[in-house]
């Protein structure tokens, strides 16, 4: 079985959205990437300090895991759902774009200017039976 990570460090993308996140200036502070704790790593500290605050700190981290974890399934749901909207919207635009376009296709043929009708040349006799 694999070992347990329980601290890891920021990627620089992470890192850069945190840095935007709480204003900090790009040239001040920090200069390398932070290292945060897992979940379990969170609480394994907590328990290793087994103070009061260490537990009343356990717990705010396991809530806060939790909260998190909610967050993202419900953001999860939302994208699920917008997709599916998305793609209903598509289907109706795409049947609206070709009705649109047959509908611009017949105007266009009826502001055609339409050929006058051409009398032949030299006489013509025309019969009351002729149409």
């Amino acid at each position: 079985m694999g070992r347990l990570a329980f601290l890891f460090e920021l990627t620089t993308e992470e890192f850069a959205n945190l840095k935007s996140r709480f204003a900090t200036s790009s040239w001040g502070g920090r200069r390398k990437r932070p290292i945060a704790f897992t979940e379990h790593g969170a609480i394994q500290a907590a328990t290793i300090l087994n103070s009061p605050r260490a537990v009343e700190m356990s717990v705010y981290v396991v809530r806060a895991f939790v909260k998190l974890r909610e967050v993202l399934s419900s953001n999860r749901e939302l994208a699920r759902r917008f997709e599916q909207l998305e793609s209903r919207l598509d289907s109706k635009l795409t049947e609206h774009d070709e009705a649109i376009a047959a509908i611009l296709s017949a105007i266009r043929e009826l502001m055609r200017p339409r050929d006058p009708p051409r009398r032949g040349i030299g006489f013509t006799a025309k019969l009351a039976d002729d149409s």
